[in-house]
């Protein structure tokens, strides 16, 4: 399995990004940083099992406090198979992945960082069998958690990308 880091990575419109994740977010950085624009980066992962396979799909979303957004994807097809929480937590770990390997470039430019986890904090949904586990993972790391109903990078934009 190719690391995320490695990984193809696109934008919205399919546009691939020709050089590494790493320089593609620097000049975004760079480039919202020259506009003065205060930004938020949140990264997420989303998947959908389709008959023998598990589609994967991890955003780096750049959002433009009341400017709107964008985002760079990631795309990874699986056939392992996997219990529901198993999912839940490869999407977390992908998401923590490309995170850690980003964070001294949002160290650099102080920028602020969530990770959001397509896991549900209401108990009465199945997702949640995985909250505990994610939440500890990702703040044992030292980001910011956000689960449903506030994990846009998750549930809004890598849903659409799987």
């Amino acid at each position: 399995m190719t690391p995320i880091v490695d990984s193809e990575w696109r934008k919205l419109d399919g546009t691939i990004t020709r050089e590494p994740i790493a320089k593609t977010i620097e000049n975004a950085l760079l480039a919202e940083q020259a506009s003065n624009t205060p930004i938020k980066i949140c990264i997420g992962s989303d998947s959908q099992v389709y008959r023998s396979e598990i589609e994967f799909a991890t955003v780096i979303l750049i959002l433009r406090k009341g400017k709107g957004g964008y985002m760079y994807i990631s795309n990874f097809r699986s056939k392992v198979k996997m219990s529901l929480k198993e999912r839940m937590l490869f999407e977390v770990s992908r998401s923590i992945e490309i995170a850690y390997h980003l964070c001294p470039l949002f160290d650099k430019y102080k920028t602020e960082l969530e990770v959001h986890a397509d896991i549900n904090t209401n108990p009465r949904f199945k997702s949640n069998t995985a909250l505990q586990e994610a939440m500890g993972y990702i703040m044992s790391m030292g980001f910011t958690f956000k689960g449903k109903p506030d994990a846009i990078a998750a549930t809004c934009c890598a849903n659409k990308a799987v």
